[in-house]
């Protein structure tokens, strides 16, 4: 996959990397010629001068054949008006952008777009949200036994009960969040595209919720 990286600081060049480093072609784009010197002389991916936003630049980077898009600059307008044009104009599936005020990115997660805050794990989070990944382990308790997990709700279970994911996965829905808001899920709740669940599950059945997430009611079997 062509990922397309819009600012090339710490973070931006670290996802740059890490995104190469498992297979994916790279483009990083960045005002400063001199940001690219944080990639490392091993980077072998497009390194595009100008602006996120600016449609000529985007194409030199390959936006058109792109699919995914990470807006990563120092300001939160650049970072919002880059990812909007990746997402409105170019068509691009996976696009994420980083939001350093609270109350902006509140609201663009209920646009659809993910955003991440400046904090340590923002290079993971931006791994996740890019390649769409749709479990991944959030914190896991010291015996090493149960864990929570991050679960992006999947096509095969867009309106159908929660109950039925816990069923068929073993896991328990910890709580539920819809349109950049958290809430507590009960029984009856009905999954809705763009959903993400946090459910507590044991060691012992994780593969059975990376499974049945992707393979939907009849996926996973028994443990």
């Amino acid at each position: 996959m062509h990922v397309v990286v819009m600012g090339c600081g710490r973070v931006g060049s670290a996802i740059a990397r890490r995104l190469e480093d498992v297979g994916h072609s790279v483009a990083v784009i960045d005002q400063d010629p001199e940001a690219f010197r944080r990639l490392g002389p091993d980077f072998a991916g497009r390194q595009v001068t100008g602006l996120g936003f600016d449609r000529q630049t985007l194409l030199d980077a390959g936006i058109d054949s792109a699919g995914a898009f990470a807006a990563v600059s120092s300001g939160d307008n650049s970072n919002i008006i880059s990812a909007r044009v990746a997402r409105e104009t170019f068509g691009v599936q996976h696009v994420v952008a980083r939001i350093y005020d609270s109350k902006r990115a509140e609201v663009f997660e209920r646009m659809g777009i993910p955003s991440v805050a400046t904090v340590p794990w923002t290079v993971n989070r931006l791994m996740r949200e890019l390649l769409s990944v749709k479990v991944s382990e959030l914190w896991r308790e010291p015996s090493g036994q149960v864990l929570l997990m991050r679960v992006t709700v999947t096509d095969v279970w867009v309106g159908r009960r929660l109950s039925e994911l816990e069923v068929a996965s073993g896991a328990r829905a910890s709580w539920l969040v819809r349109y950049g808001e958290a809430q507590l899920p009960t029984s009856s709740t009905v999954l809705q595209d763009g959903d993400q669940l946090v459910v507590a599950a044991t060691d012992a059945i994780s593969h059975r919720v990376h499974e049945v997430v992707g393979a939907g009611p009849g996926g996973g079997g028994h443990p």
